[in-house]
């Protein structure tokens, strides 16, 4: 046989880095579905662990806990927004809303319903449809702020396009692990004015928690009212989540000063993350809406950032 007039074959040369990068994908998956397994047992002691080894291995997990936080003085030009003029009203809006829902929540006088409505904008005519996309974002900031700052999502719930058109005031939720402190809020005993305890109780209290703790409670707590101003302009609002913010505040005893100075720049954090996420976000709100596993959304995340 003449070995020269054999036709010479080209094979593909497929890059190292791709291989070994498919490889840590499905090495993710697999250890995902162990981690779901884990949780749907509450083995969350567990589940953790499962999570926090895939995080040391290489490209396994780049996005969980890879948040860089805003810093706590900081212009918000210095933010790369398309237009910080409207951020600077956007984070204005959501603290004018957070206040009247404080308000709205200690007390029944109708005049605030009204001063609500009008410094809000909300509308309370939604379509079925409208009100379902709404609470679907509301949760998916929650899932992905807590996510990327570091909190482990261990459960959530969004209500169906059913469940909203049989009830309007249908919610969903996200719950966490890492948030054991909110234990020790006893909303029983908080009244409705700030806490006058005195530094004695402050330091008492903070104590029980770290900064680094708090940081991330502030952005996931608001994470889900930030996305709803994010991308419907308005929300109305009502929502547990305000009064929760609220009562650890006073718990902590932060003045009104302090307290809205954490807040704003919880504010503008949990904004920046959200809108340079905008591909993540809409992912994850296909997966939940679809009730995947909290393995299979963590994977969505981990395949689109």
């Amino acid at each position: 046989m003449d070995l020269t007039r054999l036709r010479q074959v080209s094979v593909p040369v497929i890059p190292a880095f791709a291989c070994e990068k498919d490889s840590e994908a499905m090495r993710r998956r697999r250890v995902l579905r162990k981690f779901d397994k884990e949780l749907a047992n509450r083995n969350y002691k567990a589940a953790n662990s499962l999570l926090k080894q895939l995080q040391h291995k290489p490209r396994a997990l780049l996005c969980f806990d890879s948040a860089k936080l805003v810093p706590k003085i900081i212009n918000t030009q210095e933010l790369s927004m398309v237009d910080s003029s409207s951020f600077e009203s956007l984070v204005d809006t959501i603290m004018c809303s957070i206040k009247y829902s404080i308000k709205f929540a200690l007390s029944d006088e109708e005049v605030l319903i009204t001063g609500f409505e009008d410094a809000t904008g909300s509308e309370t005519d939604n379509s079925p449809y409208e009100d379902h996309q709404m609470c679907l974002q509301h949760e998916v900031g929650h899932f992905l702020v807590g996510y990327l700052v570091g909190v482990l999502p261990r459960s959530y719930e969004v209500p169906s396009l059913q469940d909203i058109t049989q009830d309007k005031f249908a919610q969903g939720n996200v719950q966490f692990l890492g948030f054991e402190f909110l234990k020790e809020v006893d909303i029983n005993t908080i009244s409705s004015k700030r806490f006058t305890h005195g530094k004695l109780k402050s330091k008492e209290n903070r104590a029980k928690i770290s900064s680094q703790t708090l940081n991330r409670f502030l952005c996931v707590i608001l994470g889900g009212l930030a996305a709803e101003h994010l991308l419907f302009g308005y929300s109305e609002l009502l929502h547990s989540d305000v009064q929760k913010l609220d009562r650890v505040l006073r718990w902590l005893c932060y003045n009104e000063n302090e307290a809205d100075s954490l807040v704003r720049w919880a504010i503008l954090t949990t904004l920046s993350l959200l809108s340079h996420h905008h591909e993540a976000r809409s992912r994850l709100a296909e997966a939940m809406t679809s009730r995947r596993s909290i393995g299979y959304c963590i994977d969505m995340i981990e395949s689109t950032l």
